[in-house]
């Protein structure tokens, strides 16, 4: 009896030691330093090549492999923001094993580095009365399908109170999900943040799913206006005047925006597209010898914007998008600013559009 007692445990002991030669050590990545320099750490005992790219970097470094299996590397300071970025490990992208923080989209696997600036930021998480997010499923009868949006409703929320509140209708970028905004564009802090300082009135912004495929892509639009507006309005109280509504989004979003917001203007009386990507059938259908009646648009909307960066990939077609619009008489507030097609910048025009909204 002894023997098979030393037995098992020589064999316990054996299968222990080899777990723990197998289990990769525990790291912590990334770690963001009080000068704003970040060090990301990866382990692998067998990869030959690991590489770092992010949005705050103008080309991907390398890692250097410390004898235990850790490749790291210290990046100089970054302007504080919210980053993604990833890791290549002998050609495969990944995202950060270390790191929960990770970048909601169905395309790209990457993770989120949070730099904190000296002073808050408008999408920081500030000592003030925070709304809440909720995850809710709708009916889409234009898809034939139950789908998923997310609503933020404003501190002091009460659903059955008298207070009516407008609604802006928020979509996210191509291959992004319904979750973007919030898990990287920190929509509901940012306009916690702007209710607080009294910039921004007291609003629901719900975030749809903008990808029905494979049912074309314009269904979009029809879904926007047939099921999920009717969803919110029969749900939530909101005011149902086109004054109280606009629509806004990011990229395939600000496209988006654009077909849903000038196709409805008895609908949306904010409309404000960001970097909007507008090579699409639907946009060419809509706008390609678009006669519109300029008087009666620029008499239903209160604000018609397009934002872009001036290192945006998309500058050049959305300034002859904003041409063509002013040539067709709407009246269009364009924003061009520094910065490329990001998700830093894209923070920025929500912040901008938030303070424009229901005024």
């Amino acid at each position: 009896m002894k023997h098979i007692n030393y037995f098992l445990y020589a064999l316990l002991f054996s299968a222990s030691a080899v777990l723990a030669q197998q289990r990769p050590p525990a790291i912590s990545s990334p770690d963001v330093h009080p000068d704003h320099s970040i060090t990301f750490r990866y382990f692998s005992r067998n990869a030959k090549k690991v590489m770092l790219s992010g949005e705050f970097l103008k080309a991907p470094v390398a890692l250097t492999k410390d004898t235990s299996g850790i490749w790291s590397v210290t990046v100089p300071p970054v302007k504080p923001d919210i980053y993604p970025y990833s890791f290549t490990v002998d050609s495969v992208q990944l995202a950060d094993p270390n790191n929960t923080y990770i970048f909601a989209n169905e395309r790209f696997k990457r993770s989120i580095v949070d730099v904190p600036g000296d002073q808050p930021l408008v999408h920081s998480l500030q000592n003030v009365p925070h709304g809440k997010i909720s995850y809710r499923y709708y009916k889409s009868g234009t898809l034939g399908t139950t789908r998923q949006l997310l609503v933020y409703t404003p501190p002091g929320f009460n659903p059955n109170g008298k207070t009516k509140y407008p609604v802006l209708y928020l979509i996210h970028g191509g291959s992004d999900t319904e979750e973007t905004w919030t898990k990287v564009g920190r929509a509901n802090l940012i306009a916690d943040n702007l209710i607080a300082q009294g910039k921004a009135k007291p609003m629901l912004i719900v975030m749809p799913y903008g990808n029905v495929r494979p049912a074309p892509m314009p269904d979009f639009t029809k879904d926007m206006v047939n099921d999920i507006i009717p969803f919110v309005e029969a749900n939530y109280p909101a005011d149902k005047d086109s004054k109280s509504r606009a629509v806004a989004g990011f990229s395939v979003g600000g496209g988006q925006t654009l077909n849903i917001g000038l196709t409805n203007t008895d609908k949306f009386a904010y409309i404000c597209s960001y970097a909007p990507y507008t090579a699409t059938e639907e946009f060419q259908k809509n706008f390609t010898n678009w006669s519109p009646d300029a008087n009666k648009i620029n008499s239903q909307l209160k604000l018609f914007t397009i934002s872009v960066g001036t290192e945006d990939f998309l500058y050049e077609p959305v300034k002859k998008n904003i041409a063509m619009f002013e040539e067709k008489k709407i009246k269009t507030k364009s924003y061009i600013v520094p910065g490329g097609h990001t998700w830093m910048n894209c923070k920025q025009y929500l912040a901008t559009t938030l303070q424009e909204l229901f005024k």
